[in-house]
């Protein structure tokens, strides 16, 4: 056992003086081979001084008490994480775990820059980069990539299309009878079903006369991941027929089964041009292991507009699945 902390190895390939070095696999030389460590690569040492292949080379092992040395891969500020560089160099560019901290700048490239090893690898995850062979990110640390990985799990744009095709006419909440074709809409209904323009737009749209006001209405299933104690938005993209009246809906919902009605306003739009307009459903009127929603869109005065809506959706904020 060697109790000093710096000890002799064979260099594998020339090593440059104070270049980090790693055991080389399988030597079978005595004293053990060493050689540069790569980009990403933990170190045993520094190397003291620069010699050739096969020739004897004293290392400061990393766990020798004080600072270090290294050649620097690029230049980085007094203080910088440093990380494993290629040809045993470090550098302030996250590439696997961090390795030290550093004491000096480096103004240039291969500058010698003392800094404080890490004796101990680093567990921190905003100090361990990933590999990303598959390219899925921009980010450098897990950390980063973790946040961004729940970003996308826990969002508020949860999405659930609610199709014009399946609302139905109401009154009093109640679909029509077998006569009124259980308030199926269509091209000749009240509201009416119908293509913004049938030899040139054949995007579909519901249309209310002006100073009509009849209810339609859907019943949805909820997804599993929508989380209960966030607001549910709902989307609409709605257009008036003229400038006068300002066009939105009372939405009214009922969640799951004898549930007390809940209503809010929409947003509104005053204009000729289609436009996305919301309603937030606040998070208290969502009860707890909400799975169903029932949704009425009445349409607010409009006495001398008509008034057209072309898309709904619900947006909702996730949250992470169970078994």
């Amino acid at each position: 056992m060697i109790n000093e902390g710096i000890r002799t190895f064979t260099a594998n390939g020339a090593i440059t003086n104070k270049a980090r070095v790693k055991l080389t696999s399988a030597s079978a030389t005595t004293p053990t081979q060493v050689e540069e460590a790569g980009a990403g690569e933990q170190h045993i040492g520094i190397a003291e001084y620069a010699v050739g292949d096969g020739e004897l080379v004293a290392i400061r092992l990393r766990t020798y008490p004080g600072t270090h040395e290294g050649i620097a891969a690029d230049t980085f500020a007094v203080g910088a994480t440093l990380y494993a560089a290629a040809s045993g160099n470090i550098s302030d560019t996250s590439n696997g775990t961090a390795i030290g901290i550093a004491l000096e700048a480096a103004t240039a490239a291969n500058d010698l820059v003392e800094f404080i090893d890490f004796t101990v690898i680093s567990t921190t995850a905003a100090t361990i980069s990933i590999a990303d062979a598959g390219n899925f990110t921009a980010t450098a640390t897990v950390e980063a990539a973790l946040q961004e990985i729940y970003q996308s799990l826990v969002s508020v744009q949860g999405f659930v299309p609610l199709s014009l095709m399946a609302f139905r006419e109401a009154a009093s909440m109640a679909v029509g009878n077998a006569a009124a074709n259980g308030g199926l809409l269509a091209s000749d209904t009240t509201p009416i079903l119908q293509p913004i323009n049938g030899a040139t737009d054949g995007c579909q749209e519901i249309v209310w006369a002006a100073s009509n006001n009849d209810p339609i209405i859907t019943t949805i299933a909820l997804p599993p991941d929508l989380d209960d104690s966030a607001d549910l938005v709902l989307h609409s993209r709605i257009v008036s027929g003229g400038t006068t009246d300002a066009v939105g809906f009372t939405v009214d919902t009922w969640f799951n089964e004898n549930d007390t009605k809940v209503s809010d306003t929409s947003q509104t739009n005053q204009t000729a041009t289609w436009a996305e307009k919301i309603t937030t459903i606040a998070a208290a009127d969502v009860p707890a292991g909400a799975q169903t929603v029932t949704i009425s869109l009445t349409p607010v005065a409009h006495t001398t507009d008509t008034m057209a809506v072309s898309a709904v959706w619900l947006e909702y904020k996730t949250k992470i699945r169970t078994s």
